[in-house]
């Protein structure tokens, strides 16, 4: 008779490999399994062996990237809206700092090949929606213009999540965002408030407070 797998395992076994490489430790089967409580067997029962955690540590971070964007409301102002997903990539990666170091090894592969296209997807639906309004150009790319926007919140989330730069930096967003916007043919005037209330809510919500007016 088979065993029930317990998800807690199989997330206890991920959040551990993601601290390791982190810190840089060596992972292997028995340093894994280390003071866990489990057996090295968990690893193949869970996963198949390592390389199936590997696939499985990345992809893991894609689903909790997918869930955070997921949660990004949307409302009658797209660039507003824009703001809040790149946002929102940025606190995920605030939250989840280990997985977010791997999930763009490409050494690892994903186990849903697609899971990096349908976060970039999101920002290019909404970037569709500010062309549709007249708030960006005709003749704007959106797959180019959102992956402007992700390298924006990718560079902040390396720097600050992950790097050596304090959470003050992560203000840098809204003046580059802005940049961004205008450049894509946006109002000035009109853009950096859009920008800033897309902005403030999610990074409000990474530092672990809610300001209920500005919900996504």
């Amino acid at each position: 008779m088979a065993r029930t797998k317990d998800p807690a395992v199989r997330s206890l076994l991920l959040e551990r490999a993601a601290h390791m490489l982190r810190t840089r430790q060596p992972v292997t089967l028995r340093t894994l399994v280390a003071g866990t409580g489990v057996s090295t067997m968990a690893v193949y029962t869970y996963f198949g062996g390592m390389d199936g955690l590997w696939k499985a540590l990345r992809q893991e971070g894609f689903t909790r990237l997918a869930a955070r964007l997921a949660a990004v409301r949307t409302t009658a102002d797209p660039v507003r809206d824009l703001a809040a997903l790149g946002a929102s990539y940025l606190a995920n990666a605030l939250e989840n700092p280990d997985l977010y170091r791997v999930m763009f090894d490409a050494g690892f592969d994903l186990e849903d090949s697609g899971a990096a296209d349908q976060t970039l997807d999101r920002l290019v639906r909404a970037v569709d929606r500010a062309k549709a309004s007249g708030r960006f150009r005709d003749d704007v790319d959106p797959p180019e213009l959102a992956t402007q926007s992700c390298a924006i919140g990718h560079g902040l989330a390396s720097l600050v999540a992950t790097g050596p730069l304090p959470r003050e930096a992560l203000g840098h967003g809204v003046p580059m965002l802005t940049a961004l916007f205008t450049s894509a043919g946006d109002e000035s005037g009109r853009c950096r408030p859009s920008v800033e209330r897309g902005w403030r809510w999610v990074l409000t919500a990474a530092s672990g407070s809610h300001d209920r007016r500005e919900r996504p």
